[in-house]
């Protein structure tokens, strides 16, 4: 199957492109990894050894189950150390040179849209890394409601920016994020496909 045919028939001149950024666009789960081991050490002193699963993302859960008894003060700091550290760990992200060609290709004729839940600081320091925030027309970032509970990304995207879900092409690779795209009604190129 030819991925160059099979992308002309999906995206067209009214198509806009939502790219989501870790796992997708950028492999940034060793540096979130490490950012996460470094603030864990720097605030507990604990000695606790983590080793990485590459096939899983480390995040606010696995670190609430890998130190189940952190307070909360703890694990605040634990989680703003490690956006503090993400910078050092740059080195260990990786472009998708696929869905980046893509990005490239399509930014010259197409609304292209970065739709991440990474916090705004982290995404423009990681595009700025390999020289991408020129790319994006917008660039939407991590919002919570007043409740604080996650919103969905790509509905925010549609909304925010007041285009018809039908037109979006969305890169994404996290199973509940498909999901939330398909409700949102996008179509979803998994990148892992490509």
């Amino acid at each position: 199957m030819d991925e160059k045919l099979d992308l002309a028939k999906i995206i067209t001149a009214d198509s806009i492109l939502f790219f989501d950024m870790d796992g997708t666009l950028i492999d940034t789960d060793f540096a979130n990894f490490l950012s996460y081991k470094k603030a864990i050490h720097s605030v507990t002193n604990n000695g606790l050894e983590l080793s990485n699963n590459p096939k899983v993302r480390f995040n606010r859960s696995f670190l609430k189950i890998a130190l189940p008894n952190l307070n909360h003060t703890d694990y605040e700091k634990i989680t703003q150390k490690k956006e503090e550290y993400y910078i050092d760990f740059l080195s260990e992200t990786k472009l998708n040179e696929v869905i980046a060609g893509i990005l490239f290709k399509y930014s010259k004729t197409n609304k292209t849209v970065l739709v991440t839940n990474c916090r705004k600081d982290r995404a423009m320091t990681t595009l700025e890394h390999f020289g991408l925030a020129k790319y994006f027309s917008n660039i939407l970032c991590r919002e919570f409601s007043d409740n604080n509970p996650k919103i969905n990304k790509f509905q925010n995207a549609i909304s925010k920016l007041g285009v018809p879900p039908n037109l979006v092409v969305a890169f994404e690779n996290e199973e509940s994020e498909i999901a939330d795209a398909q409700k949102a009604g996008i179509s979803i190129i998994n990148p892992t496909y490509l």
